[in-house]
């Protein structure tokens, strides 16, 4: 039995890095003891009882054993729970803003893993042109309530723990997709949030290398640890190491390379 809070997590995703964010935000990051989970095998029937069936992850473990779940849930009961000052807003005013700026998050988390995960190449632009529309959106509400602005606010709050790790994730957008924020004022604001967000000392937790390789089975359809049709081996298999495999070809649309070719078979 442990006093502190179990995370179950896949070290690589975004929505586990919003927990991780947090603690490094308010320097705690013993507070919470985190369980690896390897998404390429059946999940543990122990873990399964803990959470009544579901594998979404990250999950929390309270020290009474109580199961909290939703990684939007799981963030601000840390936030709450957690000694000191919150990330949140304390203005009811500004927290309802960051608030709006949160509930956008959905939508465009969804546009961006619709975008990788697309198959068919002649229905790209599409994608692109949805991820443009969703950064312009970003980038009116930031205009509007911090024209002149970094962040939403004065500093790296709430809402920028939840975008970032989104953020840090669509660099496989801009590997496997070619994407890009065109220059001009419908994306200037939005551009230097997320620079800003991007390059802050607490969001360090994953690299651009880290994400592309492990992310290479998304790039082909396959989400969550499934296999790609013609091979054994997942991306998100923890060996050999990410490190020690060569960066994936860019060229999605052409078909997946071996096994070997991608370093997953030593």
């Amino acid at each position: 039995m442990t006093s502190k809070h179990i995370v179950y997590h896949i070290p690589v995703c975004p929505f586990s890095q919003r927990l991780e964010i947090l603690l490094a935000l308010r320097g705690q990051t013993d507070a919470v003891e985190f369980r690896v989970v390897d998404i390429t095998k059946p999940r543990d029937p122990e873990l399964l009882a803990k959470t009544r069936g579901t594998t979404a992850l990250p999950v929390l473990e309270t020290p009474d054993g109580r199961i909290i779940k939703e990684s939007l849930v799981i963030l601000r009961f840390l936030d709450e729970a957690l000694a000191g000052p919150t990330l949140r807003r304390g203005d009811p005013v500004e927290h309802a803003i960051e608030s709006m700026l949160v509930a956008k998050e959905g939508p465009f988390t969804t546009a961006g893993y619709l975008f990788v995960l697309n198959q068919d190449r002649d229905r790209r632009d599409e994608f692109n042109d949805k991820m443009l529309s969703l950064y312009r959106d970003l980038n009116d509400f930031l205009a509007h309530w911090n024209p002149d602005g970094t962040w939403l606010f004065d500093d790296f709050g709430l809402a920028e723990a939840v975008f970032t790790p989104m953020f840090k994730r669509f660099w496989f957008l801009d590997y496997y997709e070619g994407f890009e924020l065109p220059d001009g004022d419908d994306y200037a604001r939005v551009r230097t949030w997320r620079d800003a967000c991007m390059a802050h000392p607490a969001t360090g937790q994953v690299s651009e290398e880290e994400i592309v390789k492990l992310y290479y089975d998304y790039a082909l359809g396959a989400g969550n640890g499934a296999l790609v049709k013609g091979r054994e081996m997942s991306s998100f298999a923890f060996e050999p190491h990410w490190r020690d495999r060569p960066w994936p070809p860019r060229a999605k649309y052409d078909g997946t390379a071996s096994d070997r070719d991608l370093g997953l078979i030593a």
